[in-house]
Parts: structure tokens; sequence; C-alpha cells
């Protein structure tokens, strides 16, 4: 369930409540008095809680959900595990993100500190920490001890900073955990939403993102780079990772350890990335992937499928860069003869 320490909670509702919310048809043997108390993710969903099945690549984690209620499309209703309420909508996606909406309503004012104070009382500092000018540290917030926060800082409640850590100037921190020795350059934005909206015939519905963020120990993080939370799993980055100025990690994006990320390089949400993967400039991974440990992209290559073996690939689909090179000089050598023939 979402970390009450950034977000709250309304309900529980009754499940004709939700449905009616979500424009979704209950089965004639659904209690609809049954009260539900959150939203939650497949894989971490409890009895109280109601999650959805969008993308058919989770139907293992779908037949496996111990939620208590789930939104089906008609052709997956009798795939609903034992114990659970099939909740249908054609549009399961669309129908969560109104029931989310229910519970965690969007435009919630950003908890500041109180009295005009710019560090709230109960933030915990360790000690030997040093605050810049223009710092604000909202409330519950802890930080370790010999951390260094420059000016111009904004940490927002609930979120955790271990100790010896260095945050530069003009930073913004939201929903996150960060480990000990964490280095994050000026402009970075940690927590932020998430890229997260489902098609309504009126525009659009967003979709409340309630993960976190989860950074290990030994991380660095350069300039203006942003990371989203999560949309509820967390968004995490390994112990020991290396990443560059203008990168963008998207929700749900978990990275191994060791990875090494180089200028403008995106990575779309829900992807898995293993193990001391590098990835050179400008490269893009598509979402709901997966990238194997020990993988090297050359730049600006794009990965449209999962990478299951090590190695180094290249190129737009990704493929080895032995290949890919080879189709490089192959297409150069036809366009040179090309060139020839029309002279």
């Amino acid at each position: 369930m979402p970390d009450p320490r950034f977000f709250d909670r309304l309900g529980p509702f009754a499940l004709r409540e939700v449905a009616s919310v979500a424009e979704a048809a209950l089965t004639a043997d659904a209690n609809s008095d049954q009260q539900f108390e959150d939203v939650a993710p497949l894989g971490t969903a409890g009895p109280k809680h109601i999650s959805f099945l969008d993308n058919p690549k989770y139907l293992g984690a779908f037949r496996k959900t111990q939620a208590g209620a789930c939104f089906v499309s008609p052709d997956h209703a009798k795939q609903v595990p034992k114990g659970c309420i099939a909740i249908i909508t054609p549009t399961p996606y669309r129908a969560f993100a109104r029931a989310a909406g229910m519970y965690y309503p969007l435009g919630q004012l950003i908890d500041m500190p109180s009295g005009g104070n710019p560090i709230d009382p109960t933030a915990r500092l360790g000690r030997d920490c040093t605050i810049g000018a223009g710092t604000v540290i909202g409330p519950n917030v802890e930080i370790g001890e010999s951390t260094r926060i420059g000016p111009n800082v904004f940490i927002e409640r609930g979120v955790v900073i271990g100790r010896d850590c260095i945050i530069h100037d003009s930073v913004t921190v939201s929903h996150a955990l960060i480990g000990d020795r964490v280095e994050l350059h000026s402009g970075v934005r940690i927590g932020q939403d998430g890229f997260g909206f489902a098609q309504d015939p009126p525009g659009y519905v967003s979709v409340p993102q309630l993960g976190r963020v989860i950074i290990g120990d030994d991380v660095k993080i350069g300039a203006n780079t942003t990371v989203d939370r999560g949309a509820g799993p967390d968004t995490r980055i390994g112990d020991h990772c290396r990443i560059d100025n203008l990168v963008q990690i998207a929700h749900n994006v978990e990275l191994g350890r060791g990875c090494v990320l180089a200028a403008q390089v995106g990575i779309s949400g829900s992807t898995k990335i293993g193990d001391y993967v590098v990835m050179g400039g400008q490269v893009g991974i598509a979402g709901h992937l997966s990238v194997a440990s020990g993988v090297t992209l050359a730049g600006k290559s794009g990965v449209t499928h999962d990478l299951r073996e090590p190695g180094a690939y290249g190129g737009f689909p990704a493929i080895p860069i032995r290949e890919w090179r080879t189709q490089v000089v192959r297409l150069r050598r036809l366009t040179k003869k090309r060139e020839m023939n029309d002279g």
C-alpha cells in the first residue's frame, strides 16, 4: 500500500461506490456493500485492495494476485482468481485511474513547514549537517549525519536522506528514500509524478502516482536529471549507479547495481535493468521491458524488445553490435553503388 509518510488516503469505500465512479459493472454474485480500503498493484494487493489488469503481459501476476477485487476486461473476467471479485469494464486502466482518484484525490497541496520556519520543527537532522540559504525542509524529513545540502533545495514531507550525502543547489526531492553517500547535482528532480494517464473520450484521466523513489548507497546523479516516483510499485536505483546530466528515468523503473547512464538517456516506465548495464548518450528504452545484467548499449540505440543476454548492442532497434556494424557497412556500400549507377 502507498507509504503513509507521503500519501493521505480517504475511504474505505463500498464496492458499489467504486464501480459507480469507475463506470464499471459488477458481476451478479458480487457483494456490492463490501468495503475496500485501498488500491494496489497486482503483486502487492491484499484482500482489502482493488487492482487491475490492462496489459496481457501481466497475466501471470494477475492469476496469482491476492487482490479482493480487480478491474478486468470482459475477455479476462473468467480468469479472475478465486477470492477476487471481477469488476468488468472495457477500459480497466481508465477505471483504475478513476478509482485511485477516490482514495487519493489529485491536486493536494504540498505540505510546507509550519510557522514560517524554512525547516519544519518535526524534521530530524543528523549531527554535522549543513543547510544552505533558501532551503526548505518539510515535515518529518530525516537527514543523516554529515550530509551537506546546498542553497534553494526543497525537500518535501517524509523524505529520508542518508549520511554523508551531498545535495547541490536547486534540487527538489519528494516521495523518496535515499541511501548513504549519494550526490545529487544542481537541478535534479526526484519523486515527481510519473507520466501516467488513461485515455477518456473527453480527454485524459490522470492516474495517481502512489509509489516512491528508492535510491541505494554511493549513487551519483547529474544535473537536471529527473527520476519519477512509481505509479504503485517503487522506482528503484541500485547501489553505485552513475547517472549523467539530463537523463529521464520514468515511473516503476528498476535500475540494478553499478549501472552507468550517459547524458540524455531515456528509460520508459516499468522497465527492469540488470546490474552493471552501460548506456551511451541518447539511448532510449521502451516501457515494460527487461535488460539483462552486463549489457552495453551504444549511443543513440533504441531498445524495443527484451535483451536477455549480456553483451554489446547498437542501432534501432538494438541488435548485437557486430550485426549492427555489418548492416551499416552493407548499407553504405549499397548507397555508394546506387550513387555510381545514378551517375
